[in-house]
Parts: structure tokens; C-alpha cells; sequence
């Protein structure tokens, strides 16, 4: 029985050239509401790095894949939302982004090319298989 869910959000913007990141800001939900996160020691919760770990992974893989197929970024935002059970195994693993261009126009292709790539990042190359697992990737 899943009993462990977490969300945390994402939010990022680029300079030009190569979309590097001039700003972000990770929040996390907690008791009801949104909360800075920071990475650090004092964070209670190892789950929350871990979840920290793949959302930040999947950020710079869609971020440099973006900029290998000439798309320069303006912002982003990611959710990303996890169900563990009592033995802290994902059962389910959600993201989500919504990423705002300042030039340029994805193809199918390009969308299916960084979706793809997204999944091999180290972090997400090295989880166990998640039953319910999605990467879902807008450009607007």
C-alpha cells in the first residue's frame, strides 16, 4: 500500500546563449502548502533529496537537449509528484513541463528527441522500473 507522496515545483529562467540557467527556485509541499527548498544537510527527509535528485536531473537533460536542437528557452516550470509504499519503493512518478520559449519552434520530433533523452539521465537511468511513471513535456 503506497503510503509516502510527495510534490515539488520547479521554477527557472534562462540566458541566452545556451539557455544557462540565470535563476530557480524549488519549492516543495508540505503540511498543506508551498515551502522553499534547499539542498543541504538540514533537510530531514533523504526522500526529498531524492526526489530533488530526479526532478533536477530531468531539468538539465531537457534544458541541454532543448539547446542541441537550437530552442532557446525564456522559462520553465516542472512538477514533479511521488507515490511510495511503506518501504519507500516509487509506485507512481509524475512530471510535468510547461517551458516557454523565446525563439524557436519545436517539432514532434524535437519533443519526442528530448522527451527520450530526458529519460537517460543518471538519475533516472538508475531507478527501478516505477508502475506508474510519466513524463509529460510542453512547449509554449
Amino acid at each position: 500500500m503506497a503510503k509516502h507522496s510527495n510534490s515539488m515545483w520547479l521554477t527557472c529562467h534562462y540566458e541566452q546563449p545556451d539557455n544557462t540557467v540565470s535563476d530557480i527556485a524549488v519549492q516543495n509541499m508540505a503540511d498543506g502548502e508551498w515551502q522553499d527548498f534547499e539542498l543541504g544537510f538540514h533537510q530531514p527527509a533523504g526522500f526529498l533529496i531524492f526526489t530533488y535528485a530526479i526532478l533536477n536531473c530531468q531539468h538539465m537533460y531537457m534544458r541541454l537537449n532543448a539547446t542541441e536542437r537550437g530552442l532557446e528557452l525564456e522559462s520553465a516550470d516542472a512538477c514533479i509528484e511521488t507515490l511510495a509504499d511503506d518501504d519507500w519503493s516509487l509506485q507512481k512518478l509524475h512530471i510535468r513541463f510547461e517551458v516557454r520559449l523565446k525563439s524557436g519552434s519545436p517539432s514532434p520530433e524535437d519533443i519526442e528527441y528530448i522527451s527520450n533523452r530526458m529519460q537517460h539521465c543518471p538519475v533516472s537511468m538508475n531507478l527501478k522500473e516505477v508502475p506508474d511513471s510519466r513524463v509529460l513535456l510542453n512547449f509554449v
